[in-house]
């Protein structure tokens, strides 16, 4: 069995790539290279190590640039526990990227609302998670890890102070990581309330937790797409989501060349 932690072998054609900086592109949210001064990119199909995303709205390649002048590669998709994949394999792209020395990981995904005060097209900065997936990419050590801060203070700090220089609502919250793939009933969504949850979402936690168990400073937004069950009379659409999470990307964008700019 596969270990969190376990050595990973970069591939000869990515050998190369020096990143201070990764991000995992959520759902819709792939349009942020554009942004990058590319260097180059390669597809998930061609790294042994990772597996090929499928899910509309991924295009599931991995891309090499600069920002600001900040070296980052960036995870275009994600694959997920729905789809029938493993949590060594849903946080395998973790371990690839975490073996090219960054030092910060940013996690972006789109989520449904739940607390009503935050809007549908806003961010939410992660402040700390729920794990309801029911199952860790950890399983199988006893290596015990502590979570009581997953996401960095630190960071959570220079991108609060980012979002406000830049006047871009950026709320912060709790996000709750479900199975999926069907989306969470309004009973579902009453107890995600109850239990303190701002956001829902079918990804992230488990590469937070991966993250943190690899050393990584870990930052983690969600990009408001819907209104979770029971609080809109809409029906949940997946395209709807995507269609959201690429009009929004462009405050991210700016997000992210703010605090960027002053890494250096």
């Amino acid at each position: 069995m596969m270990k969190h932690n376990s050595p990973v072998d970069l591939p000869s054609a990515i050998s190369s790539w020096k990143p201070k900086v990764g991000v995992v592109l959520g759902s819709g949210l792939g349009g942020f290279v554009s942004a990058m001064d590319v260097m180059d990119e390669i597809e998930y199909s061609a790294v042994d190590a990772i597996p090929a995303a499928a899910v509309s709205g991924h295009a599931g390649k991995l891309v090499y640039g600069s920002v600001e002048g900040v070296h980052l590669v960036a995870a275009q998709g994600r694959v997920h526990l729905y789809e029938g994949y493993s949590p060594v394999e849903v946080t395998a792209v973790v371990r690839l990227i975490a073996a090219m020395g960054i030092d910060l990981l940013l996690l972006t995904n789109a989520a449904g609302v739940v607390n009503e005060e935050f809007a549908v097209g806003d961010w939410m900065q992660i402040s700390d998670q729920l794990n309801l997936t029911g199952t860790s990419p950890l399983l199988g050590e006893g290596n015990f890890l502590d979570m009581s801060s997953v996401y960095s203070a630190e960071f959570r700090g220079r991108f609060s102070r980012a979002a406000k220089l830049e006047g871009i609502a950026l709320h912060e919250g709790v996000y709750a990581g479900m199975l999926g793939p069907q989306y969470e009933t309004p009973a579902e969504v009453r107890m995600l309330k109850g239990l303190g949850a701002d956001a829902v979402g079918m990804s992230t936690v488990l590469e937070a937790i991966q993250a943190r168990a690899l050393g990584l400073e870990v930052a983690g937004f969600s990009c408001l797409t819907n209104y979770a069950a029971g609080l809109a009379q809409s029906n949940l659409d997946h395209g709807e989501v995507i269609k959201v999470g690429r009009q929004a990307a462009g405050n991210m964008v700016n997000l992210l060349l703010s605090v960027l700019r002053n890494l250096n």
